[in-house]
This record gives structure tokens, C-alpha cells and sequence, in this order.
């Protein structure tokens, strides 16, 4: 990566200097700084002020005192939409007879983006080393970024698809130059793999561009770069130095998250993000088509990884950390992109027997990364009805008709995550033959290895379960437990006892697997 710098290096240094300086924030002792490649962060008590460097690289050009307060403007208004509670603006550093002021009234010599400052224990890969990417985090985090995506502009201009492919090249050329740490002959493999991978999605990259699926996204959206604020899950720092780079497809912007949580071994966050934002998006069966391209978005998130770590440790021989990230991310990558055939999985049974819970256990150790499709019948009843997840619905949407549709609509979205290549677990009572058997057809419709899994319980612990059932998606009581005829295990499921913990039940049905035993991790 080379780096030209600019003539206002030398000018540069003092007003990071001055900023350094307690005294210019009224502190006792001097500001945390921190430096990254393109930008210097003073922490000034509870003030930050990031200041872009004078420099030009291949990707950004910051060389002149009207670029920096350009991008500085761009960064400032981008994320302010995003987290209004830490940009609080754009600041110049002037000069006057006597030194550097933040303000003031001198000739502006240079600028700096001004935050409030949170705290940093809270980014969520720090919030992940504590364990504490809970079920509430991660739900609000699938909401935060579906939200997001909702809201960015469309862009049309046909250039996203070849802009990724020039990615694509640009980072195959640059793991092939750090042959020390990939050998040669993997390298080519790998690249062989992803090139094909983009040949086979093109025509999908390019209908999803057209129909309004590449958007203005954040672009940078890994662990690092989202905060707990009050709680609640913020998007910040994201990409302001080329449209080029933030202008992708929403599900690239996704994979982002995704491959950071699945490559720190965060396998369930992985798949419960996917999932969950899959429930919110307008039109599921667009977006479940489009996962044939996750495979490539994932790997290639993984291999610029791959490639940014290598160039570190290119900087620091000495120090062994870089190489290992680097050869852990290409091992990643290549895994990404390994074919598998997938499953439909169908769980059934009374309410109350743990059939979501189940799911949600299997779903990130079944197929490819991040693991299967979970396909909730209660949560698709609540988007045919347009009501938040946990609201109660009248007993008007649970007639038979309605019913029907729900099946339907879970059908056609299995049918569409199959073909796309990932695994499916539908997840809903299939009391009725017709169900089982139209689950059980699509299996053999779409190429897919089926199993069925029936959970049954004594009804006395299904009625305990659903008084304590809170913030769930099921409108279940308990007298509709007692209603619930008890239904033998159909032909060709297998039965799993409901009484017992979740754990013991997500094994069983492994094993019960076969020699398809899905994922570890």
C-alpha cells in the first residue's frame, strides 16, 4: 500500500502537537491519541476530535486542506443520520499570532471532526470478548441495520456489480503477492473458486441492483464500528472517502457482520443477525433469492481481511499476530466458498414443545455459513398481518384460511432459500397431513436432504411453559395447549421427547442426521 504524503505534513504535525496538549482542552493530563492509517483520534475527557491525515493512498486522497474538511463535512453528515448522539459537528483548527485554537477567529489551517465520546468498553467486539452479545442485543442490532438499509437511497447507475468485480481483482492480486504467508498453489485454487462464484451470481448482482438492493450503506460494518449507546446497538463510522466503496449491495454490507461475528467463533449471533433481519425485510422472498450470492459476499469480506492483515504484519515482521489473522481470515475465506448440499428441516409439535427453540439451536450447525434459514410460522403471521413481533393477534388471523396462507408463504420462502443454496428449518406445529406432505414434497422439489423432527411433552409442562412464555412471537395459551389434539409421530419424522433441555435435543437431532452432521462450531 503505498503512501504519498501531501505538502501540509510538516504544518499537520504541529496542530497535532497542540492538540496532544492538556492544556488546549482544559484537562490535567494530556488526551489519549490514537493513530490509524488515515486519521488521528484525540480523546480529550469527554470531547474527541478526529483529525484526517495529509495523505494520498490508493483508495483515499486527504492531500489537501480542502479535501480534509470535504470528507471531514461527508463523515460528519453520513453518521450524524446514524448515531445523532456522538457526531456533534465539524471543527476548524485556526492560527493566530498567538498558537493553534480549536475555533476561533484565525486562518484555518486545519479541521477535525468533533464527537462526544462513549465509552469504548461498549463497542460490541469488546461487548463479545465479555460475552454479552445477548438475544436483546442481537435482535436490536438485526432491527438497527434493517432499519438502516430501509432507509439508504437507492442506486441504479449499474456500476456496483463491476465496481465488486474490481474488488474482487484487486484483492486476489494482492494475497497473490504475499505468497510468504498463502502458499502459491492455494492462492490460485482460492482465486479460481471466488472468480466462478462471481461468474454463476453476475446476472443475480445485476437484477439486485436494478430492483433497488444496492444502496448509500455504511460500508464498514464490523463489530468495531458499532457502539452501545443507552443500551441500544449504533452504527458509526462508516465509510465517507468513496462512494464507490459505501455504494454495494445491502447484503455485502450484511456479510460484513456476518463473517466478523462467524470468524470469532460467534456462530448463533451470525446466523440469529441473518435471520432476524431477514424477518424484517420487505420483500423476503427477494432477499432469500439473493443469498446465492452470501457465499461470495462472506469469502470476500474474509480475503480483504486476509489481505489487510498481511499487509500489517508486511510492517511488523517481528511481531507474529498479523500473520496468524492473516492466514486464519484466507482459511476462513476459502471455507466460505465450499459447496454443500443443503437441508429442509421441518420441526413440528404442539405449542409450548420448544420447536423455535430448537430451531434456533440447530439453525448455525446445519449447511453452509452462517447455517440455516429458520422459518417461523408465527413470525410470518405476524408480517402478513403487519404487526410488531411480539404483538397479540385477534383470533380472526389464526382461522383455518389464513392458516393455509401461512403455510403457503413458508413453503415458497423454503423453496427460494433452497435454490439460493442455504439450509431451511421450518418451524411450526404441521398438525395437519397436508402440511407435512407439502414439506416433505419440497424436500424432493428442490434437491434437498429432508428430515422431520416431531417434539411432543406431556401437556402439563406445555401449559407451564406458556404462562411463563414473555416477548415472543407465539400468541399460544395455554388453553389452546389443551385444544391441541396429541398427534402421533408421522411416517418418516423422527420423535424427540420435549421434556428434555434444549442442549440434549439440538444433539439428538445431529446425530439423527446421519453422515450429514452439519457444522461443529
Amino acid at each position: 500500500m503505498s503512501i504519498e504524503t501531501s505538502p501540509g505534513v510538516s504544518l499537520q504535525e504541529e496542530v497535532l502537537d497542540f492538540l496532544g496538549r492538556a492544556e488546549t482542552h482544559n484537562l490535567t493530563s494530556p488526551p489519549a491519541r490514537i493513530d490509524t492509517h488515515a486519521s488521528v483520534v484525540f480523546l480529550a475527557g469527554d470531547e474527541v476530535y478526529k483529525v484526517k491525515r495529509a495523505i494520498k493512498l490508493a483508495f483515499l486522497d486527504y492531500s489537501s486542506l480542502e479535501k480534509r474538511r470535504h470528507f471531514c463535512e461527508r463523515e460528519y453528515t453520513i453518521n450524524r443520520k446514524l448515531a445523532p448522539g456522538i457526531y456533534k459537528g465539524v471543527v476548524a483548527i485556526s492560527r493566530t499570532p498567538a498558537g493553534f485554537e480549536l475555533g476561533g477567529s484565525g486562518e484555518v489551517v486545519e479541521w477535525a471532526v468533533h464527537l462526544r465520546r462513549f465509552d469504548e468498553s461498549r463497542t460490541l467486539d469488546r461487548v463479545a470478548e465479555q460475552g454479552g452479545l445477548d438475544a436483546q442485543v442481537i435482535r436490536d442490532l438485526a432491527a438497527v441495520i434493517a432499519t438502516a438499509h430501509a432507509a439508504a437511497k437507492p442506486v441504479r447507475d449499474g456500476q456496483a456489480t463491476e465496481a465488486l468485480a474490481g474488488v474482487i481483482d484487486e484483492t486476489l492480486n494482492a494475497l497473490l503477492q504475499a505468497t510468504p504467508l498463502f502458499p502459491c498453489e492455494k492462492v490460485e485454487e482460492f482465486s479460481r473458486a471466488m472468480r466462478a462464484s462471481f461468474h454463476e451470481i453476475r446476472g443475480l448482482l445485476m437484477t439486485r441492483e436494478a430492483t433497488g438492493h444496492v444502496r448509500h450503506c455504511h460500508g464498514d460494518m464490523h463489530l468495531r464500528n458499532i457502539v452501545l449507546l443507552d443500551g441500544k446497538p449504533t452504527l458509526f463510522d462508516a465509510i465517507e472517502f468513496d462512494d464507490r466503496i459505501a455504494t454495494t449491495d445491502t447484503l455485502y454490507d450484511l456479510a460484513f457482520l456476518i463473517m466478523d461475528l462467524w470468524g470469532k467463533h460467534l456462530t448463533g449471533e451470525a446466523n440469529e443477525v441473518l435471520n432476524r433481519y431477514l424477518w424484517l425485510t420487505k420483500d423476503l422472498i427477494d432477499e432469500l433469492n439473493g443469498l446465492a450470492a452470501l457465499p461470495l459476499f462472506l469469502s470476500l469480506r474474509a480475503a480483504i481481511r486476509a489481505k489487510v492483515a498481511a499487509l500489517n504484519a508486511a510492517k511488523s515482521p517481528a511481531a507474529p499476530g498479523a500473520a496468524n489473522e492473516a492466514r486464519l481470515y484466507f482459511e476462513t475465506a476459502q471455507e466460505f466458498l465450499r459447496p454443500e448440499r443443503p437441508f429442509l428441516i421441518a420441526i413440528g409439535g404442539r405449542s409450548g414443545t420448544g420447536k423455535s427453540t430448537l430451531a434456533r439451536a440447530l439453525a448455525p450447525r446445519v449447511g453452509r455459513a452462517p447455517g440455516a434459514i429458520h422459518l417461523r410460522s408465527d413470525i410470518e403471521r405476524k408480517r402478513q398481518f403487519h404487526v410488531p413481533e411480539t404483538e397479540r393477534l385477534p383470533a380472526s388471523a389464526y382461522k383455518p384460511e389464513v392458516s393455509h396462507r401461512i403455510y403457503e408463504a413458508l413453503d415458497k420462502q423454503a423453496c427460494s432459500a433452497l435454490q439460493a443454496g442455504q439450509s431451511v428449518i421450518v418451524d411450526a406445529t404441521f398438525l395437519n397431513g397436508f402440511e407435512r406432505n407439502a414439506v416433505t414434497q419440497l424436500a424432493k422439489q428442490a434437491g434437498a436432504d429432508f428430515r422431520g423432527f416431531w417434539l411432543e411433552a406431556p401437556t402439563g409442562l406445555l401449559i407451564d411453559r406458556l404462562i411463563t412464555r414473555i416477548n415472543d412471537a407465539s400468541d399460544a395459551t395455554p388453553e389452546i395447549a389443551r385444544r391441541q389434539p396429541v398427534t402421533e409421530t408421522p411416517p418418516g419424522w423422527t420423535f424427540l421427547d420435549a421434556a428434555k433441555v434444549t442442549a440434549e435435543l439440538r444433539d439428538l437431532a445431529l446425530q439423527s442426521l446421519g453422515s450429514r452432521p452439519g457444522r461443529s462450531g
